[in-house]
């Protein structure tokens, strides 16, 4: 680093006071932290194995062995830490016997596991469980500035690696092989991991919203639909572009200039302040009045951060209202099925008076010779 550079702000002393504050609005003393996002989030640990006990004076981080080093390195000081080398689950038992006044405590409900939830009930018993909701997701929903970094980090990684595998996209490939070459130019260019099993969806498949990459080989005249993302610092991009292998037909086009404008308008008009659900409509009424409506069947968007699908959603039954800070995708499409579909999805971060894209990767139809 050099000498007159800043170093980085450390914005887990600000998430954790936050989190403190909703716990006392939700009348808990403490925390059972067990998704592995949100433990991230607030400490900094990357590890596949941990669980978290958050409480007014405490932050109590329990892993094994496999992490040592690895939890000294990414939390440090900020957290105590107890490298369990039986269970996690026996550490967090003595910690929290040992805590004063911690009675009434809470667990994610939407993520821990049943044989864990019975853990609670039978070695746990002697505290009051309350089952708790996006309590740590609320506040991941608004993105500080070093989020969105990251983000835009890993949507210049992804663009990258589209553009390095539509030079080599020809008729001939499978499915399959199409989507190797691009996880290979994901991970040649920096991407730690893939936030989702890459979608290649040719011809007729490409009428599947969530195909697997599969088996067909790619022909002239097909659409080509690729969905897509990269990860970088733990944050996820997510983008989705449809080709066409060789001159489009009429029907492409006209099928290609519908979600393209309802992808445009629903872009150029998301802004904090409106509500998920009016989001979505921006598209979906111009995809309805196009005669299409009923091809559309998923959202038009949600939340992208730590986990590739997180709040906020912009779908029909969104009433919350969207913030400043909030990355999110606008990804409108239309699925025929038999013959084929589009997708056209972008990420763009929330400003207080508009929004900014994320990504840049032509919109426009890509015909393939």
């Amino acid at each position: 680093m050099r000498a007159d550079a800043v170093p980085p702000v450390d914005r887990r002393p600000a998430r954790v006071a936050a989190l403190r504050d909703a716990l006392a609005r939700a009348d808990l003393d403490a925390l059972l932290v067990s998704a592995l996002p949100n433990i991230r989030y607030l400490t900094g640990f990357s590890g596949s194995s941990a669980l978290l006990l958050m409480t007014p004076l405490e932050c109590v981080l329990f892993t094994d062995f496999r992490y040592a080093a690895q939890v000294e390195e990414e939390v440090g000081g900020f957290a105590s830490v107890r490298i369990e080398s039986a269970s996690l689950w026996s550490g967090l038992w003595s910690v929290i016997a040992g805590s004063a006044g911690v009675e009434r405590i809470g667990f994610e409900s939407s993520d821990l596991r049943h044989r864990d939830f019975a853990r609670l009930l039978e070695q746990g018993a002697r505290w009051h469980w309350r089952p708790t909701t996006d309590v740590v997701e609320a506040q991941r929903a608004v993105k500080d500035p070093d989020e969105v970094a990251a983000i835009v980090r890993a949507v210049e990684v992804a663009e990258r690696a589209l553009k390095r595998t539509l030079e080599v996209l020809r008729p001939g490939l499978r499915e399959t092989a199409v989507a190797g070459i691009l996880e290979r130019h994901l991970r040649d260019l920096g991407s730690e991991a893939f936030p989702f099993p890459t979608i290649v969806a040719s011809g007729p498949r490409s009428a599947l919203p969530h195909a697997r990459a599969g088996d067909r080989v790619l022909a002239t005249g097909d659409f080509v639909l690729l969905d897509f993302g990269a990860v970088c610092d733990g944050y996820c991009s997510d983008i989705t572009r449809t080709v066409v292998l060789g001159p489009a037909t009429s029907a492409q086009h006209e099928l290609y200039a519908v979600v393209q404008e309802a992808n445009a308008r629903a872009s150029g008009a998301v802004r904090a302040g409106m509500s998920g659900m009016a989001a979505d409509a921006i598209a979906r009424d111009y995809i309805d009045a196009c005669g299409h409506g009923e091809e559309f069947g998923h959202s038009l968007g949600h939340g992208i951060g730590l986990d590739v699908h997180e709040a906020p959603r912009l779908s029909k039954t969104a009433d919350a209202p969207l913030a400043g800070g909030m990355v999110v995708t606008i990804e409108p499409g239309i699925y025929v099925p038999g013959w084929g579909g589009v997708r056209i999805e972008d990420d763009v971060v929330l400003t207080e008076d508009g929004r900014e894209f994320l990504t840049s990767f032509p919109r426009h139809l890509i015909e393939i010779a």
